[in-house]
């Protein structure tokens, strides 16, 4: 389509019970931009953040339960998701209780293994100190106490004291309990309580027991067997709830977006109001499903853009949705990253497309790099690759214009910089087609090559056509720009630049004139009279543009201005239009140029293969080494280049000529992004 599609402004009033149903059809269909108008009254601020806040506490409680089960997050809701039913909330407390029993056993096993283990670094340490035992438990970090306690008691310690002691069981119903030293009061006071029975260590014995050692040891490997049968009980639960799970958080996730969209409603105790934009195609269809899916308990309102306040008044833009086939759509990327198009004026999207594929094919031309850039295209729209799943907007134009650059690798004659191989068949084609009425028409003669980019003896004339036509290429890609600019101007009612400007019709008919002088030129004709009014009249429009239009449309100037700056700013806007028409299309001789440079480039890494696999097989093998080097440097380096030489003629010779606001890229409102 040469214009952005149609919109049309929807306004639906929905009952509070029916919100969720709409806004997840609504979602699900992708179909409206929500207006920036809508806005929550203070009336129901607190139920709707009662209702938020519950939501993400769920979401939130979810996510942590599959973080600990090693699970990958999902980041929007999946295909077939839902929101959350009772069933569903039932179903996340149940394995969410399940997890956190876990989670809790894990941590409480954990702890009592540091403590063990730090008990028996510092008990190691005094194990052969010639000192007392009962001097022991006085230093540094450790406070020792050996004795008897009942088995409830042991529990009722744990239990108490947490993670500030360690109760190791040694035999005959002795335990030894350990702390640090800032915790031998806790310790005590809680070992009194329990009734524990100390038992006295020989004044005389020196460092720590060798049985109370054999204690920690025996209890951290207790420990041990206890968190590897938590790492098999969590690979269970990863198996068994794993699916559900997620299944569940993308549920939640859609109900945390359902609920910031019901956050910007306008609404009341019963009814919600939402407005935006969606492509006037769908209108009929859409405004039928709404009324299906709430048994007719919805109100649609469908407004063209100029009953729209809003847009009247400057407020608000209506968004740009454009509709192209595979090819053009794939470009569509490149015309964002510049600026939307405004919406009513043309879209350029479509020769965008056919003129970076051609400027590029012609500048990186060869069969063999042009079959990686198409491999590594096709690499990228499969998505099997990680790495290469994040350039998905690369693949199709990476696809076609490795396509094209195969095509004029067989033009020049170029296999990953070999010049030589396509030379047989290439003469076998132009001999055949010379003896047919076809060859004779178009004057062809047998070749190795159809294009002799290379200046070699009889190609240097074909070298200057190919120059001439790059710069062609730059003739009718400015003149396309400056047909969009004046289209664009008369649809936005802009009279004055559309007729007096140098983008407008009278620099497009000097701009035009000038090429067809210079075209009757080289053609061998000559100068006429009638040639300098038809390049003074368009100049002089362009001087006198803001005088003429208000000696035509009968308006008063709005600033006061003298003569003199008049004649300055007339001055002016005649040199910039002398010098942006030159500028813009000697610009395209870098066509040329990088197509030229591409060839030298092949050239020279055949010659240096060439010359160092002359003499040895080892020689022979480096030569292979530097023919793959220097293709992987054209293909990466030049291929880089190349699509940024181009990406410049579109945005600087082409958009400048017509580009003169940008509007509203259409963001329809999703669950999943695309």
């Amino acid at each position: 389509m040469i214009r952005p599609r149609k919109m049309k402004h929807i306004e639906l009033t929905v009952l509070e019970k029916d919100a969720d149903t709409v806004i997840e059809f609504l979602g699900r269909r992708g179909l409206i931009q929500f207006s920036p108008v809508q806005k929550t009254l203070p009336l129901e601020e607190n139920q709707l953040e009662a209702e938020f806040k519950f939501i993400e506490e769920k979401l939130e409680r979810l996510k942590s339960s599959a973080l600990y089960l090693g699970l990958e997050l999902p980041t929007e809701p999946y295909e077939s998701t839902r929101l959350p039913t009772q069933e569903d909330e039932r179903d996340m407390d149940d394995i969410c209780v399940r997890v956190t029993r876990l989670k809790e056993r894990e941590y409480e096993e954990t702890g009592e293994m540091q403590k063990l283990e730090d008990a028996q670094n510092e008990s190691k340490a005094f194990a052969n100190l010639n000192a007392p035992f009962s001097e022991l438990d006085q230093l540094s970090y450790l406070t020792l106490r050996v004795g008897r306690l009942d088995p409830k008691g042991v529990d009722a310690v744990r239990r108490n004291l947490t993670d500030r002691a360690a109760i190791i069981p040694l035999d005959d119903g002795r335990v030894l309990v350990a702390s640090s030293r800032k915790g031998r009061f806790a310790l005590d006071s809680e070992l009194k309580k329990q009734n524990f029975s100390s038992i006295a260590i020989p004044k005389d014995y020196k460092g720590i027991p060798a049985d109370l050692l054999a204690g920690l040891e025996a209890r951290q490997k207790s420990i041990e067997a206890e968190l590897q049968e938590i790492v098999v009980e969590k690979k269970r639960m990863q198996i068994t709830y794993g699916f559900r799970l997620l299944s569940l958080i993308a549920s939640y996730i859609m109900a945390d977006i359902t609920g910031q969209i019901k956050a910007k409603l306008v609404s009341t105790k019963n009814v919600c109001f939402l407005y935006g934009w969606i492509p006037a195609d769908c209108a009929t269809n859409l405004t039928a499903e709404l009324l299906r899916i709430t048994n007719g308990r919805i109100g649609v309102r469908v407004l063209d853009p100029n009953e729209v306040e809003s847009v009247r008044n400057g407020a608000e833009k209506v968004p740009t949705a454009l509709s192209h086939g595979k090819f053009a759509s794939s470009f569509e990327p490149l015309v964002f990253s510049y600026g939307a198009p405004l919406y009513g004026s043309i879209d350029p999207t479509f020769f965008v497309a056919i003129f970076f594929t051609l400027l590029f094919g012609i500048m990186f031309g060869d069969v063999g790099q042009g079959c990686v850039l198409l491999l590594l295209g096709l690499l990228i729209k499969r998505r099997k690759i990680k790495f290469l799943a994040s350039f998905k907007s690369f693949g199709d134009p990476l696809v076609y214009v490795g396509i094209f650059s195969m095509f004029m690798g067989l033009l020049y004659g170029g296999v990953f910089s070999n010049e030589t191989f396509l030379e047989a068949p290439t003469r076998a084609l132009t001999g055949f087609l010379a003896d047919t009425d076809f060859g004779r028409l178009l004057n062809i003669h047998e070749t190795g090559k159809i294009l002799h980019l290379m200046p070699e003896k009889g190609s240097i004339d074909k070298l200057f056509y190919f120059f001439g036509f790059t710069l062609s290429l730059g003739v009718i890609l400015n003149s396309v720009g400056l047909i969009f600019n004046i289209a664009n101007q008369f649809s936005t009612k802009n009279y004055e630049s559309a007729l007096f400007s140098k983008t407008g019709l009278a620099g497009t008919l000097f701009f035009w004139w000038i090429i067809g002088i210079a075209v009757r030129m080289i053609a061998g004709g000559r100068l006429y009279w009638f040639d300098i009014p038809c390049i003074a009249v368009p100049l002089l429009c362009i001087f006198f543009g803001p005088l003429l239009w208000r000696f035509l449309s009968g308006e008063k100037s709005k600033k006061k201005e003298g003569l003199l700056v008049f004649i300055m700013e007339g001055i002016v806007e005649i040199l910039e239009t002398l010098s942006s028409y030159i500028s813009n299309s000697v610009s395209f001789l870098r066509v040329g140029a990088f197509a030229l440079s591409h060839t030298v480039l092949s050239f020279i890494t055949f010659t240096m293969a060439e010359l160092v696999g002359r003499d040895s097989l080892f020689g022979s093998m480096f030569s292979v080494v530097i023919v793959i080097f220097g293709n992987l440097i054209i293909i990466v380096l030049e291929g880089m280049i190349v699509a940024i030489q181009v990406t410049r003629l579109q945005y600087y010779e082409f958009f400048s000529k017509f580009w003169t606001k940008s509007g509203v890229k259409f963001a329809p409102f999703r669950f999943r992004k695309e």
